[in-house]
């Protein structure tokens, strides 16, 4: 028997389609077993898929979970936005906040101002680390520092710099940690940053919020202030406002929707 589900496709952080980072999401109400989840994110084949379902909880309205093609990831801020913009645009949620379960990330709150869609996720600070064997030689840059929390974050020039690196998926595959963020200042932002992920079947992630739980933390203690503006510079490009706040950080943008329609399973 083929049973049908709604799926949504956002572009999120960026008020334009073809823009940010797109995201499938597919409201539940129940799970479907992993192996289906994984099957259809392998489908979409977009960086990730994200799915949802309600909880009769006091705590939190929804349990989310996300997957790449390859993976189910413990953490994921693009595709939070798109599903929470789906909750609010398509499933007629009233209140401004939605409260996220989730199973490896903590509580997660999202908050909405008329468009604009906030994030509070945990921060996740980087400690500098020394350089892995055969870094400069693979990837043809000397980074200022290269640190690491969850995911690797090496420090460049400018953001020049960062438009210009050249990766080598198999050596990023194969760092230590989860992918390589490559962050310099921003020319018209604050930061700017791309993001690599090819051990999770994300060669180029275009805007991505969970990197920004370090990015916001790095760069808040070099410039001295806690109210930044980020720029993910990928092909697509994104915009990411953020505040720090302690040891969590808020992320704001926005999303477009781009395609509705059912999936058959």
């Amino acid at each position: 028997m083929t049973n049908s589900y709604d799926m949504y496709q956002v572009d999120a952080f960026t008020t334009e389609v073809f823009k940010g980072n797109p995201a499938a999401v597919v409201p539940l109400q129940k799970w479907l077993p992993d192996d289906v989840m994984l099957s259809i994110a392998m489908e979409n084949n977009l960086a990730e898929t994200a799915f949802f379902i309600p909880v009769s909880d006091e705590e939190f309205d929804f349990e989310i979970r996300w997957f790449t093609p390859a993976v189910e990831v413990e953490l994921c801020g693009h595709a939070t936005l798109a599903s929470c913009f789906v909750i609010w645009n398509k499933l007629g949620f009233t209140s401004d906040e939605i409260r996220l379960k989730t199973r490896m990330a903590g509580p997660l709150y999202v908050k909405r101002d008329g468009e604009k869609i906030e994030l509070n996720f945990p921060t996740r600070p980087v400690s500098e680390v020394p350089l892995p064997d055969g870094f400069e030689e693979k990837l043809g840059v000397t980074p200022i520092s290269y640190n690491r929390a969850l995911k690797n974050l090496a420090l460049l020039e400018d953001e020049q710099a960062v438009i210009n690196f050249q990766p080598d998926m198999d050596y990023i595959a194969g760092l230590e940690g989860d992918g390589l963020i490559v962050t310099a200042e921003g020319s018209q932002s604050d930061c700017a940053s791309r993001y690599f992920a090819p051990a999770h079947g994300i060669p180029e992630d275009p805007v991505t919020g969970s990197a920004h739980c370090s990015i916001i933390p790095f760069w808040a203690d070099k410039l001295g202030k806690n109210e930044l503006h980020a720029r993910q510079v990928s092909a697509r490009s994104g915009d990411l406002y953020c505040v720090l706040e302690g040891d969590r950080v808020r992320m704001s943008g926005y999303g477009k929707l781009f395609l509705e329609g059912k999936i058959y399973i």
